[in-house]
Formats: C-alpha cells, structure tokens, sequence
C-alpha cells in the first residue's frame, strides 16, 4: 500500500512497483497482442502483489481495450477512478465530486490521473453506447476541468455533433482551434452552433 500522496504521485508516473510486479508487467505487455491469455496470467499475478497501483491498473485497462473488451475496460476505469479519489480525498463515486475545478489539473500527477480517467470512462460510455452516462460524465469533467487540460472537450464535441446527427469525425473547416473554456463552449454547441444542444 502506497504511504502517502508522494508515493502515489510517483506511481502515477510508474514507480514504486516491486521488481516482480515489473517484470508481470512487461510480461504482460509483451503477451498481450500474442498470447491474450498468458498476458492476463501475468496481469493477474501483478495484482496480486499490487491491487491498487496506478500502473497495474492501466496496464489491465490497455489490456482490455486493445482487446475490445470496452466493458471491462470501463470496469478497470471505474476502479482507477476510485483508487485516484482516494488519493486527492474526493468521494469516491465521480458523481458525488463537488462540481469545482481541481487544482493541478495542468501538472498535479493524481490531479491528471484522475481527470484522464474519467475522460477514459466517457469515451467507454460513448463506445458502449451509454448515452446518458458519457453525457454525465463529460459534464463533470467539465466542471473539474474548465481549462480542458487533458482535452476533454474534443470528445464532447464528437458526442454533440453525433447527437445532432453530423458526422462526429468530420472536422470544421470554418472552425479556428479553440482552447481552455472556449473548446468547452463550442464542444457544447454554446459556443458554435447556435440552436444545437447537449
């Protein structure tokens, strides 16, 4: 178990793993796209020695996304989302977050962790066609994240614009690059189309 915010910044970025707990891990990268089940084999073994480190639960993330398992990567992110509100001392259902910018959003590791999981969950929901759940989920990010640090206006804009009945992937070309609340603004169509919305 991690000791303290320092340790689990450092875990963020891949530290503080046991020598066994690396080698699963590479073990595991390196089977994943040959050998699926020999690759959970040693993603399981990681999590075993270390159930909650941020680094064995991307690992099984990837591990099921790259597999297109969308729901048990969700699941995964469903458990990196409590794991990190632990960590900044959040509730730990992303719902219940108070609706505030986090600090840090721009360098804090757990900080970005965090908001990168929940754009991760939104996606999921999106991909496993969980309308009203990836719409939450967006606005909350929204709402920790004003700036868009981690980026996740761009995928509110493609789940608008499918809304909407555009393409989601086609881009705009009228459209100058929009930052920080601005993407926010357009994304939500607040900002862009007059007339469209969430």
């Amino acid at each position: 178990m991690m000791d303290g915010l320092a340790d689990f910044d450092d875990a963020v970025l891949g530290g503080g793993l046991s020598a066994e707990t690396e080698a699963a891990l590479k073990e595991a990268g390196q089977l994943r796209g040959v050998e699926p089940a020999l690759a959970m084999a040693a993603l399981m073994r990681a999590r075993s020695l270390a159930p909650d480190h941020p680094a064995v639960l991307i690992a099984f993330y990837r591990h099921h996304f790259y597999g297109h398992r969308l729901a048990a990567a969700r699941d995964i992110a469903r458990r990196a989302l409590t794991v990190g509100a632990l960590a900044l001392d959040l509730p730990t259902v992303w719902r219940d977050v108070p609706d505030r910018p986090l600090p840090e959003a721009g360098s804090g590791a757990r900080t970005r962790f965090y908001l990168f999981v929940l754009k991760g969950y939104a996606y999921l929901s999106l991909r496993l066609d969980d309308q009203n759940e990836a719409r939450d989920a967006l606005a909350k990010l929204r709402e920790l994240d004003p700036e868009d640090r981690v980026g996740g206006a761009l995928l509110e804009a493609v789940r608008v614009r499918a809304l909407v009945g555009d393409d989601p992937d086609a881009p705009d070309a009228a459209d100058a690059p929009a930052f920080g609340a601005a993407a926010w603004a357009r994304a939500s169509g607040t900002g862009h189309r007059p007339g469209a919305s969430a």
